[in-house]
């Protein structure tokens, strides 16, 4: 069994969770114990070696298959929205995913108050409280002559010899008795019974006596009571008449025609009968690794939601423009998809922090205010088969409160589970940037309990990374300023049309960049060397040998504390080229971002 051991040792990278498996639930032995009942000797050996041997094995053998979906899952690429192009359990988990639509919309599922089942189950007791109010009710409210009279209905058999004596003068109370005695078998029964034959006793013994008379009351007053604690007596009566009754209004009226299908949008996009709603019922799938039935659930909740939180009026609200630089949209990924960008730092300002989550109140408007922001962003979005449908999250955590802060923890954690809920597979990529020490080891943390599809859209770089890791996905000139690219607001030489060419400076190293001129213009170009640090100039050169070399910018250090983005021009006249110098003293490799263009001159 050593051996063993030892070959499988280096099949398994993870020795520690083979201690864990093996060791943990020692309730998991004996199962292993009766799957070798013929051997008895080796029983109990099982317990000290060979069966967590033969455990670590078994468990071995299928760790590699997990590692193999790790690794997959790192780079995560959106799949494809073409229902041509999809596998054919997924074809056929979306065909069923519409025939359950189909089905709940022609039966009115989405609209129905979902509330009815639980209101049946408090009908139960509803309807058992009263009964038991009414049979409490009579022994309270009774007089000594009522209550005599009950025990006569309940135990007519106690009546014969007392009920005798009395009516002497009278025959038909003696009939009555005797209908009573034929009566009581049934204990259902006997109540309805005495009310109809006393009734005609009350019209002959008009004539009686004052004691007559009393007896006539008690009698009056026990048909009260009989009746008022009786109504189950009269319920099944009605109820064996009705009942072949109903076939026949059935029969004779014509069925109604069955209700058009309602129609159900979300994101204003109807669930079924466009090509863009195989677009969104793939994203509920997905969210669900296309469990039709959790699906289906999932959408249900989803349209509930958005009527329960108003999302058609939210759209029209005006929620004011204080958080704008909290979370704002900015260009596009390389891919196209949109860029939304958080900014955590901005809670610093304790102002706008108290604002925003001093009270729950203020906490809710928040939410509404970040579900407004994405639900305007979706709308935006193409929905398309081959269109765009997701969204790029970069979170900036430069300066952010921290896990201290309790009312933005709140408030987070509220909206992202709203967002999971209700947002199925809408971020292609998630960056977080200038991440501190402290939420990776809080990530490390909760990662055991993410899916590897999520954790495989997760992206993490430091302060001195985060630039570096945004321009593998997004193009410089598509990032904004701050965060180490191109783009700006207002009026500019160059737009986001206008590519940057990007270039990695070595340590210790002097690098130049050439714009060639063969024509008079205005030559004009933008320059930036992420976190600079380095020393830079600009010279013009003619192409003419006997020509003067012109001077543009003098070489000089720039630091962090000068502009970000240096704007040069330079009027040419003649053929040659505009040498740009960058030189890099530090021990740090450093990002150089350029672009240039020539426009003509104004004389």
């Amino acid at each position: 069994m050593a051996e063993e051991v030892q070959k499988t040792a280096p099949e398994a990278p993870v020795t520690e969770e083979v201690v864990v498996v093996s060791g943990v639930p020692p309730a998991e032995k004996p199962p292993t114990e009766k799957e070798p009942p013929p051997a008895p000797e080796p029983e109990p050996e099982a317990p000290e070696k060979p069966v967590p041997a033969e455990e670590a094995i078994e468990s071995e053998k299928p760790k590699p298959v997990v590692e193999e979906k790790i690794s997959e899952s790192v780079s995560f690429k959106e799949e494809t929205n073409v229902v041509g192009d999809l596998p054919d359990p997924q074809k056929k988990a979306l065909d069923e995913l519409k025939q359950l639509i189909q089905e709940a919309l022609n039966k009115h599922e989405f609209t129905a108050p979902p509330p009815p089942p639980p209101a049946k189950k408090e009908e139960k007791p509803a309807e058992a409280a009263p009964a038991a109010a009414e049979e409490d009710k009579p022994p309270a409210l009774a007089t000594e002559e009522e209550s005599k009279t009950e025990v006569a209905v309940d135990a007519p058999a106690e009546e014969l010899p007392k009920a005798e004596p009395e009516p002497e003068t009278v025959t038909p109370p003696v009939e009555t008795k005797e209908e009573e005695k034929v009566t009581p078998p049934p204990a259902e029964e006997a109540p309805a019974e005495p009310v109809v034959v006393v009734a005609e006793v009350v019209e002959t013994v008009t004539v009686v006596d004052d004691d007559g008379a009393k007896t006539v009351e008690a009698i009056e007053e026990t048909i009260v009571a009989v009746a008022t604690s009786a109504p189950p007596a009269e319920e099944p009566a009605p109820a064996t008449e009705e009942a072949p009754a109903e076939p026949k209004e059935e029969a004779e009226v014509p069925a109604p025609p069955p209700p058009p299908p309602e129609e159900v949008f979300i994101w204003g996009i109807p669930l079924l009968g466009d090509e863009r709603s195989d677009v969104i019922l793939l994203k509920f799938l997905r969210a669900r690794d296309f469990k039709v039935k959790e699906a289906f659930s999932m959408i249900k909740n989803t349209v509930r939601w958005q009527k329960e939180f108003g999302l058609d009026a939210l759209l029209e609200e005006d929620l004011g423009n204080d958080l704008d630089k909290v979370v704002f949209m900015h260009g596009f990924d390389k891919e196209g998809h949109p860029v939304c960008y958080n900014v955590y730092g901005e809670f610093q300002n304790k102002e706008l922090y108290q604002n925003t989550f001093a009270d729950e109140e203020k906490r809710l408007k928040f939410l509404r205010w970040r579900i407004q922001f994405l639900e305007k962003s979706i709308r935006k979005l193409d929905f398309s088969p081959s269109g765009i449908c997701t969204i790029v999250q970069v979170s900036d955590l430069k300066n952010s409160p921290g896990p201290g802060k309790r009312e933005l923890r709140q408030a987070t954690n509220q909206a992202l589970q709203l967002l999971q809920d209700n947002y199925p597979e809408f971020v292609a990529k998630q960056v977080f940037i200038n991440v501190p020490w402290w939420y990776l080891a809080f990530n490390r943390m909760i990662s055991p309990f993410l899916t590897h599809r999520t954790k495989s859209k997760f992206v993490f770089a430091g302060p001195s990374k985060s630039a570096d890791t945004l321009f593998k996905y997004i193009a410089p000139e598509q990032v904004p300023v701050q965060y180490g690219g191109l783009s700006r607001e207002g009026e500019q030489e160059f737009t986001t049309a206008d590519p940057v060419t990007e270039v990695t400076i070595k340590p210790a190293t002097k690098h130049t960049v050439e714009f060639p001129v063969s024509e008079t213009c205005l030559l004009v170009w933008e320059v930036r060397v992420v976190g600079w640090d380095v020393c830079y100039g600009a010279e013009f050169t003619p192409s003419a040998e006997d020509g003067y070399t012109v001077i543009v910018q003098k070489a000089r250090k720039i630091t962090l504390a000068d502009d970000p983005v240096i704007c040069n021009s330079f009027k040419i006249g003649e053929p040659g080229k505009v040498v740009l110098t960058i030189d890099n003293q530090s021990s740090k490799k450093k990002k150089l971002l350029y672009r240039f263009k020539t426009k003509p001159c104004s004389d």
